[in-house]
C-alpha cells in the first residue's frame, strides 16, 4: 500500500488495463497496483508489456502481461481466460487502448477509419462484453472507459478518432444502464491535452493551440488521469455510474 490516499475496495481486486505497456495505461496500472490490486497488463506490444509487468512486480505488485490485439475476439477471449486462470477473474476493467490515424476527412482512407474504430471502439466493446459476464454474476464490478474530449467537441483531422471516442461515451452510458441493477458501474474519463508519447509527436503549433484554450495553461499528465480512474474504480464511487469526467484543465466547460 502506498502512502497516498487509500481508496477503499481496490486492494485484493484484479484490474485489467488495456494498452498499459506505457503512457496513460501504465500510469493507471501502476496507481491501481499501489493500492493493492493485482494487475493484468494488456498490450499489442509484447516486449513492452512484459517489461511493464516486470516493473510492477519489482514494485511488489502481482502482475502478468498478456499480449494481443483487442480488436480480435479470439485475443480478447484468451485475455479473459488468462485472467480467470491466474487471478479468478476481472474485478476492474479499464478500456484504455487506443490508436490514432489522423488526416483530414477528404484525405482519410478506409483503412485509417477502420483500424481506429476497430481498436478504440470495437476493442472496448469486446472487452466490456467479456468482463460483464463475470461481473454481473458476482453482482460487482467497475468498468472505466478512456474516452477523450474530442469525442465531445470533435477535432479537425480526427474524424475517425473523434467518432471512436464518441462511440465509447455511448457505450459507457448504455452499458451503465444495462449493468447497474447487477452492481456493476460503468463510467468514462475524457482526457484533454495530456503529455504522452502520442502528443509529443504533434506539431508545436498544435500543442500551443491546445494550451491557448486550456485555462490551467499546461498539459495534463498520465497521473492526472490515473488518479481519476482510481477513484472511479473504488468503493468511494459506488453511487456513480454512466458519467463522463472531463480531465482537461478546463478546456471543455
Amino acid at each position: 500500500m502506498s502512502d497516498q490516499t487509500s481508496y477503499l475496495g481496490i486492494s485484493g481486486k484484479t484490474a485489467l488495463v488495456t494498452g498499459s505497456a506505457r503512457g496513460i495505461g501504465f500510469a493507471i496500472a501502476e496507481s491501481l497496483g499501489k493500492q493493492g490490486a493485482n494487475i493484468i497488463v494488456s498490450d499489442i506490444l509484447e516486449d513492452l508489456a512484459n517489461e511493464a509487468a516486470q516493473k510492477l512486480n519489482d514494485q511488489g505488485v502481482k502482475s502478468i502481461a498478456v499480449a494481443g490485439n483487442i480488436s480480435k475476439s479470439e485475443d480478447v477471449d484468451l485475455l479473459f481466460k488468462t485472467a480467470k486462470d491466474e487471478f479468478g477473474g476481472v474485478d476492474i476493467l479499464v478500456n484504455n487502448a487506443g490508436i490514432t490515424r489522423d488526416n483530414l476527412l477528404m484525405r482519410m482512407d478506409e483503412n485509417a477509419w477502420d483500424s481506429v474504430i476497430a481498436v478504440n471502439l470495437k476493442g472496448s466493446f469486446l472487452c466490456t462484453k467479456a468482463a460483464a459476464r463475470g461481473m454481473m454474476k458476482k453482482r460487482a464490478g467497475r468498468i472505466i472507459n478512456v474516452a477523450s474530449i474530442v469525442g465531445i467537441i470533435g477535432n479537425a483531422g480526427q474524424a475517425n478518432y473523434s467518432a471512436s471516442k464518441a462511440g465509447i461515451i455511448g457505450l459507457t452510458k448504455s452499458s451503465a444502464k444495462e449493468m447497474g441493477a447487477r452492481g456493476v458501474t460503468v463510467n468514462a474519463v475524457a482526457p484533454g491535452y495530456i503529455a504522452t508519447d502520442m502528443t509529443d509527436n504533434l506539431p508545436q503549433e498544435v500543442k500551443d493551440a491546445f494550451l491557448n484554450v486550456t485555462p490551467l495553461k499546461r498539459p495534463g499528465t498520465p497521473d492526472d488521469i490515473a488518479r481519476a480512474v482510481m477513484f472511479l474504480a473504488s468503493d468511494e464511487a459506488a453511487y456513480i455510474t454512466g458519467q463522463v469526467l472531463n480531465i482537461d484543465g478546463g478546456m471543455v466547460m
